[in-house]
C-alpha cells in the first residue's frame, strides 16, 4: 500500500490499512531506524478523568455537592423587553461571496 504526504505534513492512510487496524481514531507514532511505526491507541477518557480528580484531591462528597449545586432550580428569569436598536433600523445582511 502507498500513502502520500501533503505539503502540510498530512498523511492519508489507505482505507484497507485503517480497517485492518480496527478503525482507530488515534495512533501512537514511533520512529525506528528511519521507519514510522503507527500503533492504534484507544483513549481511556474515564481513566484520565479519575487521574485528574485524584490530582485535585476531590472526594465523592465534593462531586455530589457540585452535582447538587448544578441541579438546583434556578430562580425563574424575568422577561425583559428587548431594547430598541440604538442606531436605527438594522441593515440587511450582505450576501456572502461563493467559495472557490
Amino acid at each position: 500500500m502507498l500513502a502520500k504526504m501533503t505539503a502540510k505534513n498530512q498523511l492519508t492512510l489507505p482505507k484497507a490499512a485503517v480497517e485492518a487496524a480496527g478503525n482507530p481514531e488515534y495512533f501512537e507514532i514511533e520512529v525506528r531506524a528511519g521507519q514510522l511505526l503507527l500503533t492504534p491507541v484507544r483513549l481511556q477518557r474515564a481513566d484520565a478523568v479519575r487521574a485528574r480528580l485524584a490530582e485535585l484531591s476531590l472526594t465523592e462528597d465534593d462531586l455530589a455537592d457540585a452535582v447538587a449545586w448544578a441541579r438546583r432550580a434556578a430562580a425563574p428569569a424575568r422577561e425583559v423587553a428587548e431594547p430598541a436598536a440604538p442606531y436605527g433600523k438594522a441593515r440587511p445582511a450582505r450576501p456572502r461571496k461563493p467559495r472557490p
